[in-house]
């Protein structure tokens, strides 16, 4: 029998899985409600019920925020019953509170584990990203790269004209030069208003979404969490922290990153297998979200293994409550 301190993740998988498909049933009360914060206090109160029935001994390395800013499922906070294997966890209970709140695709539930000390510790600043999917050559595009060199090598690499690459981009003001460069070279855009872990994972299916690469700035935390999902699926991914002031800097000497220049790979971020899962909570181009029907409510998730490469959709109905 296998030592139950090793990261089992095929016993643990499904139970990540319910811990997903907790939040979102919890913060799907809330859709189109118009208050944010009650559907992220909501998706964050069921998440950390449903990880402290596991048997694990968990920390929160990507979580709600520091001790004193989040009430609860903190950075270093411990979860599960602690009967178990030594894991890291990273956790964005409520991918897209705006969207949730106002009733818009693509909002997630999303969570990752892995063994203990193998998930980069983030620090909450902004990191660079840039995110392809399965099936290129290692470094096919770079960060060090200008955006339009990134679609011309990218389309050079898929076999077709940069016309037929279409890149996700977080619409923000700081992304205009960004955009304009892009559309410069006659790729396409699909800009997205939240959810920039969603966004990566597109790249993993591109026959499906349609979206061929994602660039731009976003959470340093989700970049972690979307390294996982593409550890899973397949896709490189390049993160680079960028700091607006001496607080900001202070945070990553806190997380204990001493080369504020590095550029992270997927690898870099992941370095050890994970598991991975995620519930629609409102229905986008990745998941269907929350249904309801008269006495029955239903969820998708996303359950994904890098050990095996299994990715697993599965469909949960349970009575309404």
């Amino acid at each position: 029998m296998a030592d139950a301190k090793e990261f089992q993740d095929r016993l643990l998988s499904l139970g990540l899985a319910r811990v997903s498909e907790a939040a979102a049933l919890a913060s799907a009360k809330l859709i189109g409600r118009g208050d944010e914060k009650a559907a992220d206090q909501a998706a964050v109160n069921a998440m950390r019920d449903q990880l402290n029935l596991l048997d694990i001994a968990g920390v929160v390395v990507i979580g709600e925020g520091e001790r004193d800013e989040a009430p609860m499922l903190f950075i270093g906070e411990e979860v599960g019953t602690g009967n178990g294997p030594a894991v890291d966890i990273a956790l964005d209970p409520l991918e897209g509170t705006t969207l949730t709140a106002k009733d818009m695709p693509n909002a997630l539930t999303v969570i990752a584990m892995a063994p203990r000390g193998t998930l980069l510790h983030a620090p909450d600043v902004y990191m660079e990203k840039l995110a392809i999917g399965p099936g290129y050559a290692p470094d096919t595009v770079t960060l060090s790269m200008s955006p339009s060199e990134r679609v011309h090598a990218l389309a050079k690499a898929k076999g077709c004209g940069p016309e037929n690459i279409t890149v996700c981009i977080l619409e923000r003001p700081r992304h205009e030069t960004l955009i304009e460069e892009v559309r410069g070279t006659g790729a396409a855009i699909r800009l997205i208003t939240d959810g920039d872990v969603a966004g990566v994972i597109h790249c993993a299916e591109a026959e499906i979404t349609g979206i061929d690469m994602y660039m731009g700035s976003g959470g340093a935390p989700e970049g972690v969490l979307a390294a996982s999902a593409l550890k899973c699926m397949g896709g490189q991914i390049y993160g680079q922290l960028l700091f607006r002031n001496e607080d900001e800097r202070a945070r990553a000497a806190k997380a204990g990153i001493t080369d504020l220049d590095r550029i992270y790979t997927r690898d870099d971020m992941v370095t050890a297998d994970v598991i991975f899962a995620a519930t629609g909570v409102t229905s986008g181009s990745i998941l269907a979200g929350i249904k309801r029907e008269p006495g029955w409510v239903t969820t998708e998730t996303l359950l994904m293994r890098s050990k095996t490469g299994s990715v697993r959709r599965m469909s949960y109905r349970s009575p309404a409550r």
